[in-house]
């Protein structure tokens, strides 16, 4: 159940290098990233006069980041609690933050932390592992949990009404945990596949390595995931112990963020967990590494392209000089930086600085990729000059004020999620030991580059630098196998009824009949651009994302695949108006977040909304595809193309559609390297003409806004954009259903298989149909912990580690998967295990009881999605995609309502086909 939070910590890397970037989430989110902060440095932000922080007025600490702005105690027995007010939805987070993690495990036993996390899934007195399934089905939120090395998170989202539930389920697990023998045997199956999916990841292999040199003989010489050899040692009396020692309510901090009564929560917090005892507390093991020598390592990888990488140690989120390090880390990863400057010059295809803080220490790591086949050594040898250079000489002090600038207004970004506002005070607390995330505008604004270049000049050492390349890898096309269906025999429990606690009956039994949501506005400029306004004014910002409804695989000319991936990657080439830096500089300046193309987005403070509209329309209207740049950006386009066509990923992803499509299906033209070297700029310039259209575009603005401004700032910006000509044909031709085959792609680097089950449906989700299916999927895999799938193969038999299921719509084709990562030896017992579950959902109703937990489910969850304005204006895009209607989550509620056991099953009888299932695998060779 570890799994990866986004930070501010972590920064966004564009295109193919999300591969790395993504896998580095993952691995150093159990290495403890966290959102930046300093101990040191909230001390002298809590001296410093009210009103008046490091110089700069108050107003720039977001009211739901001031400590001002929160209700917070600390209870007779230690319990620290902050509930932070957000009104943006009716929703709730509850994040609990216990102040251990692997740095205090046993010698020898890294993952105790990691299996204790696992456990608290597993039943406590007063709430067996049935039943936390069910509730958690019922509250409709999405829960879960993460293991760093300093601390381990429990948290939940779910309606504000289920708030007393929430705080129930954590005061039962503190207490009582149940921590059974046979319970630890079962689960230790489904912790080993975590283990095996982790292991299958290059990323995460390289920085285990690295993490092991940085801070050798520390306690964070293991990340918090543990080794398989551990965990056949462990028992559940190793796991009661470490739990009674550290899971006590004086080494925990409890945040609760959202649309709450702050007063009247805090009495409910008291009740609630004011009778369980504090404990004394084992004195904590000390973390200083010393840098180490340098030393070079190299590992195969299965990605695309290549990485040469440069770890250098820096400190971690509470120390004295960590807003220092931030900002040069932002400075190093600025595309108006040096580093970045490698891209543009055609010396990599990509280059950037990634930040991995731990609580008392951390890494920087600068990455600049290159092609497959390409000169490694000269890709290193060009990262290492541009930092050598910053080392000595320093860095630009614009870049400096610009990154400082960027950092104090992204926290007004904050109140716009309440799961993420619950993220950002429990890392603030917990990992920073702040008062509050506001204190960090104190941080930064004491930054100077004088002190950023300090630090570069001691952090940038060459003889403390571990060295890296990670060589993509080519592992083999995908080998076929003939069709199969049917079913092997798979015993399950019969389903029962699973009674709730008498204190959650109550709230969470009762079905609500669906109240309508409010809508957006929704207006058509005269060029036939659509405008969908959500005004929230939980903060002074406003957000803009926008898409031009294209289909690449029909607009493409034949000889031309692959222009709009060239086009695509022009956008960051500057305007008309400013080059690629001024531009650059023009949006540091407000600041705001921008990106354009196909799709395209804008974050900005409230009053810079017109300097920003006006800069997002310069670059999506009138982008200059400079000629200068457009041989390397098409050279560069080509030969990561080249990495890619040969990679696992690629060759598994392109094997699902071979399994279920029919050939010469426009899904599967591919672009080749020299499909790529023909494209001509002329070719750029009149792909964009045709694909980049007003009257296919839709535009969300989100935020605090009137409906009549956005239209205003809008339509001055792009009401001049006029189309030419027809429009393009979009719609991919409908499909045949498909029959079952399987084929398997070798990837040498992972040790686990990954798995999809696969066919093409009948249907699309405008056929009301899909309302059944959806409340269906929930009982069968969409459900997580309470649903058939994970209860058969995770659950009773440890088969995998996740398992889902889920349907994917377009407006002329529909495709259903079922999707898990398993052992070899273990791929055939899962497969069979899903073949059996879906196979049930045709035969039979769902049950009663599991009827109800769906819809309970699947209503709760509508008002949730509404909780973070990303997430309403993602959800505007798809159904405007879709050319579905704006209100069709309450056309949804109105289905799930109302659907009976038999509507399900006359949908499953209909649409699904579990003999036609194809059965696709990338990973070592599976036993089927």
């Amino acid at each position: 159940m570890t799994q990866c939070t986004a930070s501010t910590a972590s920064k966004r890397l564009p295109g193919f290098a999300r591969t790395l970037s993504i896998a580095l989430c993952a691995a150093t989110c159990l290495a403890g990233v966290a959102v930046p902060g300093a101990s040191a440095l909230a001390q002298q932000a809590m001296d410093m006069p009210p009103g008046q922080m490091g110089g700069m007025p108050s107003a720039l600490v977001p009211a739901a980041l001031s400590s001002a702005q929160v209700v917070r105690a600390t209870l007779p027995n230690g319990l620290r609690v902050v509930i932070v007010p957000d009104r943006l939805a009716p929703v709730v987070t509850t994040e609990i933050n216990y102040l251990v993690g692997s740095a205090e495990t046993p010698k020898g036993f890294p993952g105790t932390a990691h299996a204790l996390e696992h456990m608290m899934f597993r039943g406590s007195a007063g709430l067996d592992k049935d039943q936390l399934a069910s509730v958690g089905a019922r509250l409709g939120g999405s829960y879960n949990a993460d293991t760093t090395e300093d601390v381990t998170q429990y948290f939940y989202t779910a309606q504000s009404r289920d708030l007393p539930v929430l705080l129930k389920i954590e005061a039962l697990r503190m207490t009582g945990l149940t921590l059974s023998e046979a319970d630890w045997q079962k689960e230790r199956g489904a912790i080993e596949q975590e283990v095996s999916r982790d292991l299958s990841s290059p990323a995460y292999l390289y920085l285990e390595q690295l993490q092991a040199i940085l801070f050798a003989g520390t306690p964070y010489e293991h990340d918090a995931l543990g080794t398989r050899p551990s965990f056949e040692r462990t028992k559940a009396a190793d796991l009661r112990a470490f739990y009674r020692k550290w899971y006590a309510p004086n080494n925990a901090v409890l945040v609760i963020a959202g649309d709450v009564n702050p007063v009247s929560t805090l009495e409910l917090v008291e009740d609630t967990f004011g009778g369980i005892p504090r404990r004394a507390l084992p004195a904590r093991t000390p973390v200083a590494p010393v840098p180490p020598p340098a030393k070079t390592l190299s590992f195969a990888t299965d990605y695309p392209v290549g990485f040469a990488t440069l770890a250098f140690p820096m400190p971690g989120s509470s120390a004295r000089d960590f807003a220092v390090a931030d900002i040069l880390s932002d400075v190093l990863s600025s595309q108006r930086g040096a580093l970045y400057q490698l891209v543009p010059q055609g010396r990599a295809l990509f280059a950037g600085f990634e930040y991995a803080p731990k609580q008392l220490a951390g890494f920087g790591l600068a990455l600049a990729a290159f092609p497959k086949g390409g000169d490694a050594k000269r890709t290193m040898a060009d990262m290492r000059a541009v930092l050598e250079k910053i080392r000595h000489d320093g860095v630009p002090a614009d870049l400096v004020e610009a990154a400082k600038r960027r950092e104090i207004a992204q926290l007004q970004f904050a109140a716009n999620s309440v799961s993420g506002l619950a993220e950002l005070w429990s890392n603030a607390l917990a990992f920073q030991k702040l008062e509050s995330p506001g204190d960090m505008v104190a941080a930064y604004q004491a930054v100077t580059p004088e002190a950023v270049n300090a630090l570069a000049a001691t952090l940038l050492d060459p003889a403390h630098a571990v060295s890296a390349v990670l060589t993509p890898e080519s592992s083999g096309q995908p080998v076929a196998g003939k069709g199969f269906g049917g079913a092997e025999s798979f015993g399950a429990t019969p389903d029962k009824p699973v009674p709730l606690p008498a204190w959650a009956e109550k709230d969470l039994t009762r079905l609500d009949k669906p109240e309508p949501t409010a809508q957006p506005t929704v207006s058509t400029l005269p060029n036939g651009l659509k405008l969908i306004v959500w005004p929230s004014h939980v903060s002074h910002t406003i957000q803009l994302t926008g898409q031009v409804r294209q289909t690449p695989a029909l607009e493409e000319p034949q000889g031309q695949e692959g222009v709009s991936d060239v086009t695509e990657a022009l956008f960051a080439y500057g305007t008309t108006q400013h080059d690629r830096l001024a531009f650059q500089k023009a949006l540091d300046d407000i600041p705001a977040w921008e990106s354009a193309g196909s799709g395209f987005s804008l974050r900005v403070l409230t009053p810079d909304f017109e300097k920003g509209i006006a800069l997002l329309a310069e670059n999506e209207l009138h982008p200059a595809f400079p000629a200068s740049d457009f041989e390397i950006v098409r050279a560069q386009t080509a030969q990561a193309q080249a990495g890619e066509l040969a990679s696992p990923g690629h060759l598994f992803t392109q094997a699902i559609k071979v399994a279920i499509l029919p050939p010469k299906d426009p899904a599967l033209r591919e672009a080749t390297p020299q499909s790529i070297m023909h494209v001509t700029r002329d070719d750029v310039l009149h792909y964009y003409a045709h694909a980049w259209r007003p009257d296919l575009t839709t535009i969300v603005v989100t935020g605090d806004v009137t409906p009549e401004k956005a239209r205003a700032v809008v339509e001055h910006a792009f009401g001049g954009w006029q189309a030419e000509g027809p429009k393009p044909e979009l719609n991919l031709p409908t499909v045949p259903l498909s029959k079952a085959s399987r084929a398997h792609v070798p990837d040498k680097s992972s040790v686990q298989d990954e798995v999809v089950l696969a066919e093409t449906l009948g249907l699309t989700a405008a056929n009301p149909d899909h309302f059944a299916l959806q409340l269906g999927n929930e009982v069968l895999g969409g459900g997580l912990f309470s649903s058939r799938l994970y209860r058969d193969l995770r659950v009773k038999t440890g088969y995998v580690y996740t398992v889902g299921s889920d349907f994917e719509w377009g407006r002329t084709r529909g495709t259903y998967t079922v999707n898990y990562g398993a052992d070899p030896d273990k791929v055939g017992k899962a497969r069979a295990a899903v073949l059996h579950d879906v196979g049930a959902m045709v035969a039979a109703p769902p049950t009663d009881a599991e009827l109800s937990l769906a819809k309970a489910s699947l209503l709760r969850r509508i008002p949730l999605q509404r909780a973070s304005l990303d997430h309403i204006a993602s959800q505007y895009l798809y159904l405007a995609s879709l050319d579905l209607p704006l209100d069709n989550a309450d056309r949804a509620a109105q289905a799930y309502y109302s659907a009976t056991g038999a509507d399900i099953q006359a949908a499953f009888r209909q649409w699904i086909r579990p003999d036609d299932l194809s059965t696709i695998v990338k990973g070592p060779a599976p036993t089927w």
